[in-house]
């Protein structure tokens, strides 16, 4: 019986020397500001938005200082207001519906399927019912819905489509880049993110009314001429004086780091996927254990796994979930009913007013085990894993 894993699932690689370098020049000119450049020269910050709006194949990014910011400032420029109702998946990460509640708005929570996705039924009574106008469509930990069916609904009512791709950054739907489907997409950089710069994010949009908004709002003190992926200054004439400005900028040593990872970023996601896979067949050769089949018209980018250890009662996830951690693999329950750590169930967000019962929801989360994949583990290392969960969840079985 292996014993133990001894490498950490919170450890990340190393940032590129040529940003190291760079951060290391930045702080040394102590023009950290994204604003305070000499003449003639350009920000950190523009250069990144001119690259990941290049990356992503789209006109405009704003780089903001987290990806929550993103999703807030995505809804504002679709034109959320306090009071407003809009949907979103209740299967996501609490930062989704606190961007909703940070502007006033209401959540009006949206079942998920058995794979994890927008209950595509369940989203046309809602938007029916509700009357909501926009759609904060979370792809949570990578798992893409069928857009072409989702952008069906959307056209019927006339919702707008915030995404969030903190998971898919990367990720494509029949060969579309995710983020490219909406109005408007937010991205995350954080630590545990597909691009690593602690904290940050992205705002992505080829609207040019929108991206002059974005821009605004994140603080640019009518200096948005210096930022690298912009619209034409009439729009921000038309726009600038009833925009409020919320500064969540990034600054320039974020940038620094961000811009090194960038050129990786592709081949990151196929060594992310080549951990995923392993996992993927071995996980569901455990008898117990069900895992969700990818699409074949998705490409999904595999920074972490989940499965639902269907053999274990919910009372013996927690032992399971310790017997694996004092052996050293690190997982998480979705299932459970107080937020712990990164993890929260729809129905612990009691602020939002008259909480559903979503049964769906509950039923595909009850079990649902989730595991990040670190890019410092190898195919070794996931084979250590997946013995130890097998084993434990043998021991737990009743």
């Amino acid at each position: 019986m292996i014993e133990q894993f001894t490498k950490p699932f919170t450890q990340q690689e190393a940032i590129p020397e040529e940003g190291i370098e760079r951060a290391v020049e930045i702080l040394r000119s102590g023009r950290l500001h994204r604003y305070n450049v000499a003449a003639g020269e350009e920000a950190e910050a523009s250069y990144l938005e001119q690259e990941y709006a290049v990356y992503q194949g789209v006109k405009y990014c704003v780089a903001t200082a987290s990806g929550g910011q993103a999703i807030q400032l995505g809804l504002r420029v679709c034109g959320v207001n306090a009071g407003d109702k809009v949907l979103a998946n209740a299967y996501t990460l609490a930062p989704v519906p606190g961007a909703i509640h940070s502007i006033g708005a209401e959540p009006v929570l949206v079942e998920i399927d058995q794979n994890y996705h927008i209950d595509m039924s369940h989203l046309d009574e809602m938007a029916k019912r509700s009357g909501a106008k926009v759609l904060l469509l979370s792809h949570m930990r990578g798992h893409i819905a069928d857009m072409d069916v989702l952008a069906d609904i959307a056209r019927r009512y006339g919702i707008r489509i915030v995404e969030d791709c903190a998971h898919t950054m990367g990720a494509k739907w029949n060969g579309i880049k995710s983020g490219n489907f909406g109005d408007v997409a937010a991205f995350s950089t954080q630590t545990y993110k597909h691009m690593n710069s602690g904290e940050g994010g992205f705002l992505t949009t080829d609207d040019d009314e929108m991206a002059a908004r974005a821009i605004i709002h994140s603080g640019s003190y009518m200096l948005y001429e210096r930022h690298g992926a912009v619209p034409p200054k009439e729009v921000f004439d038309r726009v600038k004086l009833e925009v409020a400005n919320f500064s969540c900028r990034m600054d320039n040593l974020r940038a620094a780091l961000i811009r090194a990872q960038l050129p990786y970023l592709d081949s990151n996601i196929e060594r992310w996927n080549q951990l995923y896979d392993r996992l993927f067949v071995q996980l569901a050769g455990i008898d117990g254990i069900s895992i969700p089949q990818r699409s074949q018209a998705e490409f999904y980018v595999g920074s972490s796994i989940q499965f639902r250890a269907d053999a274990l009662t919910e009372q013996a996830i927690p032992k399971f979930l310790a017997g694996c951690a004092s052996r050293g693999v690190e997982l998480k329950w979705f299932g459970a009913d107080a937020p712990l750590a990164f993890t929260s169930r729809y129905d612990s967000w009691h602020y939002i007013k008259d909480m559903p019962d979503l049964p769906a929801t509950r039923a595909a989360l009850s079990k649902t085990v989730d595991m990040r994949i670190p890019l410092t583990f190898g195919l070794d290392d996931c084979d250590v894993i997946i013995a130890i969960i097998a084993d434990e969840l043998e021991r737990h079985t009743s």
